[in-house]
């Protein structure tokens, strides 16, 4: 049926219409918060190319936590900022490195949250490689080994989710096993399943001091051209025992998160990155888009493509407009 029987404009005609035949919905529920956390106390070192987020000492993150737990965000996840650097980032798994501290502080004061820890070696290493080198290239299976023992370490300081990012082959089945074998079943694992080789990590990258000193990540994250590749990569993943699935980044995989959504039924998780990020925020504070209508109209295109949850620098603000 057409015009003039048929007018769409019926059903926009105000803001309580359109709520109700509202078709993607956006809540403080769906938001994950990161979080950088380094040594010292009250430190809060702010990063240039993000403003208006910091690197944070343990007793700040506690804090940052607790507001925005209050704020109803769900979730943190945590990056860590060692105190040394090292071949084989070794404080990657220490027992009392920066990521463990960090977690027993929060689950202290705040138990209800629920924490994330992001694993991978490249803050730690001091090449900035996510892996152990050997002959000038990331030696895959020598690196899983180290990836199974800082998950466990972050598991048994009480995080509930371990999120490997450093795309090894073959670290989620490494990680599921060990977290098992140290009796900690329970422990949720959210693989990065389809991280590519993005250039919208620069930020990133000077928030964790983590940019490679040679060479890139090409030979281990996926290549941007390919989709059909994400598919495999989350096979793979879910077969060695993921709980939920991530692509990354968000904004420029809209349509590989749709893909993923349509294919598997486990949680999907999206990483709205620091790169797309600091651009709306370099925009915002040049008055070209409007900072709220352009971060949640930004968040809802996520779940529109099939999110679940969104890892988000905004979660906090967002959070508030959301209410």
């Amino acid at each position: 049926m057409s015009f003039p029987v048929s007018r769409p404009r019926r059903l926009r005609r105000s803001e309580t219409i359109r709520r109700m035949v509202r078709e993607t919905r956006l809540s403080a529920d769906d938001l994950v918060l990161p979080i950088f956390v380094q040594h010292g106390e009250g430190v809060r070192e702010p990063i240039p190319s993000m403003p208006g987020i910091a690197r944070l000492s343990v007793d700040l993150a506690v804090r940052e936590c607790r507001e925005a737990f209050d704020l109803g965000v769900p979730a943190v996840i945590l990056f860590g900022i060692p105190a040394s650097k090292d071949p084989t980032g070794s404080e990657a798994s220490a027992a009392d490195g920066i990521v463990p501290h960090a977690i027993r502080a929060i689950k202290r004061e705040t138990p209800g949250l629920v924490v994330w820890a992001d694993v991978c070696l490249c803050e730690y290493t001091d090449h900035g490689h996510c892996g152990i080198i050997r002959n000038g290239t990331v030696d895959n299976d020598a690196t899983l080994p180290l990836l199974a023992a800082a998950a466990r370490a972050y598991a048994e300081a009480g995080a509930d989710v371990i999120a490997p990012s450093d795309m090894m082959d073959g670290r989620v089945g490494a990680i599921r096993r060990s977290l098992d074998d140290a009796k900690l079943a329970d422990t949720i694992v959210c693989s990065y399943a389809a991280k590519y080789a993005s250039a919208y990590y620069g930020p990133f990258r000077e928030a964790a001091d983590s940019a490679p000193q040679f060479g890139d990540r090409q030979g281990y994250q996926m290549d941007p051209a390919n989709a059909r590749e994400a598919l495999r990569e989350v096979a793979l993943d879910i077969e060695e025992g993921a709980d939920i699935i991530m692509v990354k980044p968000a904004l420029a995989y809209l349509d590989v998160i749709r893909r993923v959504r349509d294919s598997f039924d486990l949680p999907v998780a999206a990483y709205n990155v620091s790169g797309e990020y600091s651009m709306i925020i370099a925009a915002a504070e040049r008055g070209w888009v409007d900072r709220k209508r352009i971060v949640i109209e930004t968040l809802t295109s996520i779940r529109r493509a099939g999110a679940d949850m969104i890892l988000t620098y905004f979660a906090k603000e967002a959070a508030q407009w959301l209410r």
